[in-house]
């Protein structure tokens, strides 16, 4: 700022010594100019024709120098005489100095030698030390004398110097004048410039709510209302691009899939917790792309020059199956770099396995009962003589497969029905007591054809409940026909409903075969069976179990499974006795 303002005084101080400078220059050479147009009017006014008569016949006497000198000094007072201006008679053929206002010999001149000649001379220049004329007094065509005038210059030279002193003076008081008010006026400029850089370092500080008082309605002010109207843009843009950056950091630090970017140099320089978790690197130790993507065995030099910018990659980290999608930034060579998305696509993968065995399930499931039908039925059709027992014994055999399938596909529209949300639940309050007398008298005489000792063991405080009875009997049925199936004939099944402070629980007990414990954890998977051929013997479905988990979770309770292989098992479940706003 205070440069500026030195350069505004400067340029005024420089303008004004050129001005000064101009016009003295212009004044003491026209002091010359006019002393020397003087010195020749007066030299012309003198010596004029009659003059020159008469100092021809001065000349012509005897004497003719002193009378000559004589005559020249009667001259005196017009031709201004003084003791810088004098007259000297010279002798025309040599030049001699013969007589003179003073006794000073004069040098031959310019204007001498001119007069030498014949003719009149003057010092023609104004920028010479002296000014002269010489006027030739010819006698028959030969210059006998010469008239010599010589002026030093001292009055003009006095003035110049008077002048020169004016002006010096003139100039130093306007350079005052011209630094004070150059001063005053670069102020008026450069204050207001001075507050707006100090407003733009604030601005660059941070201090967003900077505006400036416009104290004037010129280019300043328009330039302090232009400043204002930016930082009030640029308050609202770096709000705006705050608010996107923080919409993109919590995009970027909460998004499922994970991020990581690498600079130019295959350096690690953003990251979100996904990523983290999926590629289980360490992210204060690993800092490079080689430490993290060292398994995918991809040079990072090679995405760097990929063809297409983008790329994906299949890799198997641990027991997850990750995608990762390499995509180039920026376009400098210093500013490039490799952004990788990770996507997890284990779980889809795993989704994927399920419903390829799902539909093989459900087709094997299918085909051997179809099998069946097919064959029975063929023999039928080929056989209208064979005997009556046959047929029945044949037509019996259709009827089974036939339900069996009819079982299949009932629980497959059940299981497609509780995935959709779109099953047909018709609650109402009912005694669970009832409910689990009524399972156990529907399994009762299977349970005794197996010559299983069956028990009931209900709670007199069981509540009633609020939901699908039908529902909810299906379970307690389905549990209590498992532990028929599995349970080796002769055995023990204890069938018990128990009532707790917020909960109540259902629990089948029997001492049959047991699971073993590497079936486990995959006994509510649909289709799964641990004995295969016995499940297709007693005509199930492998679709039980899961069936009355989706149920038993439909009402916010869960069912729960202990067991030991050649020890029986523990099915238990749990209700709670204020079902969840699903049931409701």
């Amino acid at each position: 700022m205070r440069s500026l303002q030195t350069r505004l005084v400067l340029v005024f101080v420089l303008l004004i010594v050129s001005v000064m400078v101009v016009v003295g220059t212009f004044m003491l050479n026209q002091v010359s100019v006019y002393y020397f147009d003087d010195f020749t009017e007066q030299m012309n006014s003198v010596f004029n024709a009659e003059v020159f008569s008469m100092l021809e016949n001065e000349a012509k006497a005897e004497n003719g120098a002193e009378r000559l000198n004589a005559a020249v000094g009667a001259y005196s007072s017009a031709l201004r005489i003084s003791s810088y201006r004098n007259y000297y008679i010279l002798d025309g053929e040599t030049g001699a100095t013969l007589f003179g206002s003073n006794d000073e010999k004069v040098e031959r001149t310019p204007a001498i030698i001119s007069a030498l000649g014949g003719k009149i001379g003057q010092e023609k220049r104004v920028s010479s030390g002296y000014m002269d004329r010489a006027n030739p007094i010819v006698l028959d065509d030969e210059v006998k004398y010469i008239v010599y005038i010589k002026d030093t210059k001292q009055d003009q030279q006095n003035l110049t110097a008077s002048m020169f002193t004016i002006i010096l003076r003139t100039v130093i008081f306007a350079l005052c004048i011209a630094i004070i008010l150059s001063f005053l006026f670069a102020k008026t400029i450069t204050k207001p410039i001075g507050n707006i850089t100090k407003g733009a370092k604030r601005l660059s500080m941070g201090e967003l709510d900077t505006t400036l008082e416009v104290s004037s309605k010129d280019e300043i002010g328009t330039l302090t209302e232009t400043f204002n109207d930016m930082a009030t843009a640029l308050k609202t843009t770096l709000a705006r691009v705050e608010d996107e950056r923080n919409k993109l950091d919590t995009t970027f630090l909460y998004m499922t899939d994970g991020v990581t970017a690498f600079s130019g140099d295959g350096t690690l320089i953003h990251f979100n917790p996904a990523a983290v978790d999926m590629l289980g690197f360490n992210e204060k130790k690993d800092k490079t792309y080689d430490a993290i993507f060292k398994e995918l065995g991809i040079e990072f030099s090679s995405l760097l020059n990929m063809e297409n910018s983008f790329e994906e990659y299949d890799i198997e980290h641990g027991e997850k199956t990750l995608k990762v999608s390499f995509a180039l930034f920026g376009s400098g060579a210093e500013e490039s770099g490799v952004v990788a998305i990770i996507h997890d696509f284990t779980e889809q993968q795993k989704l994927e396995n399920s419903r390829r065995e799902f539909v093989a399930n459900v087709s094997h499931e299918l085909r051997t009962p179809l099998t069946n039908v097919k064959s029975y039925t063929e023999t039928l059709a080929e056989s209208p003589d064979a005997p009556e027992e046959m047929k029945e014994q044949f037509y019996s055999v259709i009827l089974n497969e036939t339900d069996r399938m009819t079982r299949i596909v009932k629980d497959l529209l059940t299981l497609s029905r509780l995935d959709s949300a779109k099953m047909d639940w018709k609650n109402e309050n009912f005694s669970l007591k009832k409910s689990v007398e009524n399972a156990y008298r529907a399994m009762e005489i299977e349970a005794r054809r197996h010559r299983h000792k069956l028990t009931m063991s209900v709670d007199s405080t069981l509540p009633d409940f609020y939901g699908d009875r039908e529902r909810i009997e299906q379970v307690f049925i389905n549990l209590l026909s498992n532990a028929v199936k599995y349970t080796p004939d002769g055995g023990r099944i204890d069938f018990s409903a128990e009532s707790f402070t917020d909960h109540i629980k259902i629990t089948v007990k029997d001492n049959g075969i047991g699971i073993a414990e590497e079936n486990m954890p995959r006994m509510f998977e649909r289709f799964y069976r641990v004995d295969k051929a016995r499940s297709r013997e007693s005509g199930g479905t492998g679709l039980g179990l899961s069936i009355a988990r989706e149920i038993i979770r439909h009402y916010g309770g869960d069912i729960k499974l202990e067991s030991k292989y050649g020890s029986g098992t523990n099915v238990s479940v749990i209700l709670p006795k204020e079902p969840g706003d699903e049931a409701v």
